[in-house]
């Protein structure tokens, strides 16, 4: 398994397989490139299923254990079943979606190899569900939720952006998962640096302290010191990269666009590498460069001086944005 200069081992790939998507979310930062939303139809500069095939078994030579396919949306790709069926065996399958495709697939993608599945799903509200996603696929989603249980994709985990537009919501959401069994709920805080708008952003400690008050139970995970909240039959966790250095500390996952180029950081775009015409060397050859060039923390929390890393005092002391 490769490491970067950090320590850090890369187990994990999450790849794209297509900026494509039948929702326009305000918040979307298309894994960190920026709100592509183009045609619906497939694209030639999208990876190919054997591209996508051979990269996965190139980086299984090096110990990469799971693998998260995203978009975009990626069950807008027609091969999707075919491209988890013939991902290694030795991989674990996980997929990001809206859910609008889940219904009359999700059999067929578990029968693929698919194990779990995480659904965007920002309010249970249909009016503010559309306000957000730009969609009106509300009754859909929770179709598609359905779906994901019956087939056995559980706990399906309801990915939920928490800003200004559904801190209102969040209530409602735990709740819902509270009383729901097979449901978990990941709140993810919102990125401003990726996505624009930082007058949109919250206080996500607030929604950490609402959640310790309200929980049946909390843990708190070693790797990215992250907090589970038990509530009723569900669970919640936050994810907030954002002024938490272990997040990124013990980030073990490298990106993949749909365009075939590697990056080692969400919040970085200087860093992608191409593997070229994909070949196995090529693929190898990028692999090892972009784990080697990978950045220690989140955004700008450490920089280089003079050949080392320190931390960035002016960026944790100055009152931006990041805060």
């Amino acid at each position: 398994m490769l490491e970067d200069d950090f320590g850090r081992e890369v187990s994990g790939v999450r790849v794209s397989l297509t900026d494509r998507c039948n929702f326009d979310c305000v918040y979307c930062h298309n894994e960190g490139l920026g709100d592509t939303r183009g045609p619906m139809d497939p694209q030639d500069d999208e990876m190919s299923a054997d591209d996508v095939v051979r990269f996965l078994e190139v980086v299984s030579e090096f110990g990469v254990r799971k693998v998260k396919f995203t978009g975009g949306e990626p069950m807008l790709r027609g091969d999707l079943e075919e491209i988890i069926e013939r991902t290694p065996d030795s991989m674990e399958v996980s997929l990001t979606t809206n859910g609008t495709f889940l219904p009359g697939r999700a059999e067929d993608l578990r029968d693929a190899g698919l194990e779990r599945v995480n659904v965007s799903q920002d309010a249970l509200d249909p009016e503010a569900f559309a306000e957000i996603t730009q969609s009106g696929a509300y009754e859909r989603v929770i179709e598609g939720v359905e779906a994901a249980l019956e087939a056995g994709l559980d706990p399906v985990k309801l990915n939920m952006v928490v800003f200004e537009h559904t801190a209102g919501y969040v209530e409602g959401m735990v709740d819902h998962v509270a009383e729901n069994p097979g449901l978990q709920l990941q709140l993810i805080e919102y990125m401003p640096e990726l996505t624009g708008h930082p007058e949109w952003n919250i206080d996500i400690q607030r929604v950490h302290n609402w959640l310790a008050e309200t929980a049946d139970r909390v843990e708190t995970r070693e790797m990215h010191n992250r907090r589970r909240y038990y509530v009723g039959e569900g669970m919640v966790e936050i994810v907030d990269p954002v002024e938490n250095p272990n997040f990124c500390a013990n980030c073990h996952r490298v990106r993949v666009t749909h365009e075939g180029y590697l990056k080692g950081c969400l919040n970085r775009n200087d860093d992608l590498r191409s593997m070229g015409e994909m070949t196995r060397e090529e693929i190898r050859e990028t692999f090892r460069e972009t784990v080697a060039n990978r950045v220690p923390y989140y955004g700008e929390y450490m920089i280089k001086e003079d050949g080392e890393w320190v931390v960035n005092d002016e960026y944790i002391d100055a009152p931006i944005s990041h805060s």
